[in-house]
């Protein structure tokens, strides 16, 4: 499927992160691309202007006539009626995963996994070899700042292909690996997995893919004999020692092959500090020299809604963050207060599924504590319907602190511009990336 000449595909959900990149990677291929979204948005407008047909209707006389293939996202529900049409059809259905694996095969790939960090990691590995002069195409699960893209598309299936390898559905298992990340293994997914063990049963299944190295966080339960171990523990194969931590920038050693390797990131937080020195590994294995790669780093500019600092003055700060599991909460939280220790934080979060709320609503109340105030709006459902019992407000009640409340999305402006925050936070995987833009704007008019 890589020569696309006279071949349509139709993609239902061309809107999403993952779905959008595909859809690019195709449309430069050579095919005609088209898709189906339930919602226009910034992404879906890049992509009308590409060239690419998109509609926002769930209405089948709105199909392109001649279809070779369908993909599509398990977050779009299978109740559309577009979906039942091209089934009917008798069209080829192939999902996102399906996709991105078959694309893998004709490519060498590094791909990045693990509950966290993906993103971020799989962006630095990207910059990395793009700066370095290498070959590269990368599916990247957000905007990468250097690209202001989710997708690097380099020259032909020669490229190096970065991919990011999603636990969810066990997206991963589709992919053709030549050399793995694994950053952590939180619980997560449960609604697929069921628990932990499983989840961590997934990951040594993918881990059992990789065709050559598999780099992997200390402690994490891989069993591999092609494993590399990183981590700030000095038994790690590639051990990182910070030196210090100022102003969104850390200065930290890796220590590995018999060599010190200073780099200066200009991200802060320690989970960031083990996404770098993941990538660094990565990039030694294709060959990179090590001063090389601690140069690229200090152009690396993050990825939007990861640590995001939107506005960043004398009067206000505004960080914009992805985070929507406990632990992503806790690293960024942490990470904020080391970086700005004397600043009051006030946290607006959106609970990104219900069934993640019920799963981990104890540590959720835990960690939204780490807040000095916290307004949380209701939360998104994505996939799935409301389970009873399950909802902010009981989310709330469980926070233990004072400066606590529920606003709903229509209120939001108007409370943020009455009570002006000195360092204020939005986090969510939902569709609170639509206030970073309005929030920014308004918090530099202050």
């Amino acid at each position: 499927m890589i020569n696309g000449e006279g071949h349509t595909i139709y993609l239902l959900g061309i809107g999403g992160i993952g779905m959008s990149a595909l859809a690019r990677y195709y449309h430069s291929f050579g095919f005609t691309v088209a898709g189906y979204d339930r919602t226009p948005s910034p992404l879906t407008q890049q992509l009308e202007n590409e060239g690419m047909a998109i509609h926002y209707e769930d209405n089948p006389s709105l199909l392109p006539a001649l279809i070779d293939i369908v993909i599509y996202t398990p977050a779009v529900p299978k109740g559309l009626k577009e979906f039942e049409t091209l089934r009917q059809r008798g069209i080829p259905f192939m999902k996102r995963s399906e996709a991105l694996g078959q694309i893998s095969e004709h490519h060498f790939t590094i791909a990045v996994a693990g509950t966290h960090g993906k993103t971020t990691t799989t962006a630095m590995v990207a910059h990395i070899l793009h700066t370095c002069g290498k070959n590269t195409t990368a599916f990247i699960g957000g905007i990468a700042n250097n690209f202001d893209s989710n997708l690097l598309l380099g020259q032909g299936t020669d490229s190096i292909l970065v991919a990011e390898a999603d636990e969810y559905d066990r997206s991963f298992l589709h992919l053709h690996p030549n050399i793995s990340i694994i950053n952590s293994i939180d619980a997560d997914h449960l609604d697929i997995y069921g628990d932990r063990k499983h989840l961590v049963d997934g990951f040594n299944d993918f881990a059992q893919l990789t065709e050559n190295k598999v780099i992997i966080k200390e402690n994490l339960a891989i069993q591999t004999d092609r494993g590399i171990r990183f981590g700030f523990g000095d038994s790690c194969d590639y051990q990182a020692v910070i030196l210090k931590s100022e102003k969104g920038i850390t200065d930290f050693l890796i220590i590995g092959e018999g060599q010190k390797i200073e780099i200066k990131l200009p991200m802060a937080g320690n989970h960031n500090v083990l996404n770098a020195t993941a990538a660094y590994i990565a990039a030694r294995q294709i060959g990179l020299e090590a001063e090389v790669i601690a140069e690229a780093f200090t152009s690396f500019k993050g990825v939007k809604r990861r640590f995001d600092i939107r506005v960043n003055n004398e009067r206000h700060c505004y960080i914009d963050d992805y985070a929507h599991h406990p632990e992503e909460i806790r690293s960024c939280l942490t990470a904020v207060r080391t970086s700005f220790p004397n600043k009051h934080i006030t946290l607006v979060f959106q609970p990104h599924l219900f069934s993640r709320t019920r799963d981990f609503m104890d540590e959720f109340a835990s960690v939204l504590a780490l807040s000095d105030k916290l307004i949380l709006l209701d939360i998104y459902p994505a996939r799935e319907l409301p389970i009873e019992g399950i909802s902010s407000e009981a989310l709330l009640n469980k926070v233990q602190m004072t400066h606590k409340r529920i606003c709903q999305k229509s209120e939001l402006i108007n409370l943020i511009d009455s009570e002006k925050p000195e360092l204020l936070i939005t986090m969510g995987a939902g569709d609170i990336d639509r206030f970073v833009e309005p929030l920014e704007k308004l918090i530099k008019t202050w």
